[in-house]
Parts: structure tokens; C-alpha cells; sequence
């Protein structure tokens, strides 16, 4: 399909390495809802991580860093990366809720 994004294998990994932390941490939903409210400010998004760089770099691999800027530029990226984090987020299995303290 044509609006399928065109992402290499590696980028493919990356955006599926992130989705898997986030749903591995639990972080689905706050993931989900700023991917969707930055969508239409994907590019300008993307720019405000070029600009976080020096700081995030002290974190994680620059380079991992620079290429997941690059990839927000495209909305269909980013529609990618929402994709990946809802599937992963429906396969996680679900587990039963922590009991709260008993009156």
C-alpha cells in the first residue's frame, strides 16, 4: 500500500524495541495519547528531540536517539510506532488487578 510507511529492518527493530519498553512498562496509554496529540505537529515534534538531544544523550545511545528523530519527521512513522505500541499492548496478557487494602 502506498501510505505504508518505508522503513528500513532496522528502523522497523527500533520502533518495535520501543513499543516493547513501552508496553513493558506499562507506559501504553500516556504512550498512545501524546502520539496522538502530536501527530499533526509530527515535524516540529521531531525537531524539539534534535533540540533534547545533548540532554537525552547522557541516557541512551545517540545514534538510536538520531535516527528516532529523523523517523518522527514522517506522520506515518509515528502512525507506525502507535501501531506497534497497540499491538503489543493487546498481546501483553492481562493479569489480575492488585487486591486494595481490605476496610
Amino acid at each position: 500500500m502506498a501510505s505504508d510507511p518505508i522503513l528500513d529492518s532496522d528502523d522497523a527493530r527500533l520502533l518495535e524495541r520501543l513499543a516493547e519498553r513501552v508496553v513493558e512498562l506499562r507506559l501504553e496509554t500516556p504512550a498512545l495519547l501524546a502520539i496522538e496529540s502530536a501527530r499533526p505537529l509530527a515535524f516540529v515534534a521531531s525537531q524539539a528531540l534534535v533540540f533534547f538531544q545533548p540532554f537525552v544523550a547522557m541516557w541512551m545511545p545517540v545514534g538510536a536517539y538520531e535516527r528516532f528523530a529523523l523517523l518522527m519527521q514522517d506522520r506515518r512513522n509515528v502512525d507506525a510506532l502507535a501501531e506497534h505500541i497497540e499491538s503489543r499492548a493487546a498481546a501483553r496478557p492481562r493479569t489480575a488487578a492488585r487486591p486494595g487494602p481490605k476496610p
